[in-house]
């Protein structure tokens, strides 16, 4: 068996950078709910995570899944094999929980805990870091995940709110 990834630690970002509250988090899934989730859609969304990946100059991955099928993947300059496998159980996270691994892990933050100690859940295979968020669709829940990886969890998190957000309108 191999040794558990090393995960980062939690990102503190600066006085300029606040960490959203689970409050916030909770409202952002609130708002970015999608009429529908195409093919089609998965495309433009990816491709607009690609644009706005180039413009920060990040060296990202990008991944949409549906209903367990894999619809875009997108790996940047300067990203590695690691990203992948970050977004691998990042989503793994979304997809059991339902909600977005940032919020996710800030809910276990918010009991004085972490989702490693309490959640009982294989790192290996699940890590409630920032970077994957919940695709729902009105009417019929959560069917998928966007995630990246690459950047400090906040700021991953933020890149996929982006997205959703412009993709929304």
């Amino acid at each position: 068996m191999s040794a558990a990834p090393q995960s980062p630690a939690p990102q503190n970002p600066g006085p300029q950078d606040p960490a959203p509250t689970v409050e916030e988090l909770e409202a952002q899934e609130r708002r970015l709910v999608l009429p529908r989730f195409t093919h089609d859609d998965a495309w433009a969304l990816g491709s607009l995570l690609v644009e706005l990946a180039r413009a920060r100059r990040a060296p990202v991955a990008i991944d949409i899944h549906r209903a367990g099928q894999q619809l875009f993947h997108a790996a940047l300059p300067g990203s590695t094999p690691d990203n992948d496998a970050w977004i691998a159980r990042k989503r793994r996270v979304v997809e059991r929980y339902g909600s977005a691994s940032y919020l996710v892990g800030a809910r276990f933050r918010a009991k004085g805990t972490t989702f490693e100690e309490s959640s009982r859940l294989d790192p290996d295979a699940y890590a409630a870091h920032g970077g994957s968020f919940p695709l729902a669709v009105a009417g019929a829940g959560v069917i998928g995940a966007v995630t990246v990886s690459g950047l400090p969890q906040v700021q991953d998190h933020r890149l996929v709110v982006a997205a959703l957000e412009q993709f929304l309108g």
